[in-house]
Order: C-alpha cells, then structure tokens, then sequence
C-alpha cells in the first residue's frame, strides 16, 4: 500500500484553530485547504474538486452562501455551522472512529484490501481477548466459503465456469463445496432471482 497521494480533498472555511488542529487529527491522509471565507475560497479555487466542505458560521448569520456551479453536490459532504458546532461535531467524528478503531482514511478508501485489513483487524483483535488459537484456518474458511459462494451464484451454479472464474481446478471445487457445506440448490435460487 502506498501512501502517494491524499484520498480526499477538504475545504475549511475557519480561522479557529482548534477546529484546524481537530480537522488534521481525524483527516490524516486527506488534502486540507483552508480560507477565511467562502469569498477568498471562490476567488483563489475557481475549479477545486471538494469532497468534504466544513465552513464556520458567525452565530448570527443564516447559511446564505452560493457556491460556484462546479462542486459537485452529490459528491460534496458539507458541514457548516457556529464554531461551537464544529467543534462539537468534529469531537463527535473523532470519538465515532476512534471507538471502532477505524481511521478515516481507511473508512473512505473503497480498496477491498484495506476494507478487508480493518474488518480482519477487528476480527482477531475480538478472537484474542477470546484466547482462541488457529485463526488461520477460521478466516481462510470465512472468506472462502462467501467467496466460492458469489463465484457460484455469479455463473448461476455452474462449476465448471466457477472453477475458471475461481483458477481452481473443477474437483478441488466441488470438495470446497462438500467441505463447506456450500447448498448448491440455493446459490441457483439465488442466481436466477438476481438475474
């Protein structure tokens, strides 16, 4: 895994700097920008993409603010309020992550590979205080048995095309199958009601 460019782009819009310090706490891989308002961030970012957009708000003002046509809205997480709100919420963020000990970095990259680091990390950080032993044959069996499963429904139970999809050879795959007790009758079901 490499570290080369940041997953996401923030704007924030504040001169408090203990909502800078909490933003760079909870957004560690993320490119930060910051302005003093939305008009200096118009006027020195005409083209920005922007995926997370955090503005204070003096606690008279009403969110009046236009933005410019090209932020994406759909794609565009905004959090605007009081100082006290921000603060408030970004505390808020931290203890949500930091409670299931995901970085957010790790929660926003889609890779299956770092989604399955934090997902096996919880895993075996719950089988340890358990004392359990042999976690190797357990995960390999618990991503296997989904695996062979989606292969399965993905050619609508036929096993010749799921061996080949698999790279596994056809009667290696059909003593998965029996070994993890692999109902062939509901993964056809379930091919032909996704279909």
């Amino acid at each position: 895994m490499s570290a080369s460019s940041p997953t996401y782009n923030i704007v924030l819009l504040t001169t408090d700097p203990v909502v800078q310090a909490q933003v760079q706490q909870i957004f560690t891989d993320a490119s930060i920008s910051s302005f003093h308002d939305a008009a200096t961030f118009q006027r020195e970012s005409p083209n920005p993409q922007v995926d997370v957009l955090i503005e204070e708000l003096p606690d008279t003002q009403s969110p009046s603010t236009t933005w410019p046509d090209h932020l994406d809205y759909t794609r565009t997480l905004f959090i605007r309020g009081s100082r006290a709100v921000l603060r408030q919420t970004l505390t808020m963020l931290h203890t949500m992550f930091a409670s299931n000990g995901l970085p957010l970095s790790k929660a926003r990259d889609g890779s299956l590979e770092n989604y399955l680091e934090v997902k096996m990390g919880e895993f075996v950080k719950g089988m340890r205080n358990g004392s359990a032993r042999n976690l190797h044959p357990i995960l390999i069996s618990a991503v296997e048995r989904p695996l062979i499963t989606s292969a399965l429904q993905e050619t609508r139970g036929n096993q010749i095309q799921a061996a080949e999809l698999l790279g596994l050879n056809r009667n290696t795959l059909r003593k998965k199958i029996v070994n993890l007790h692999i109902p062939l009758k509901q993964t056809k079901l379930k091919a032909n009601r996704s279909a």
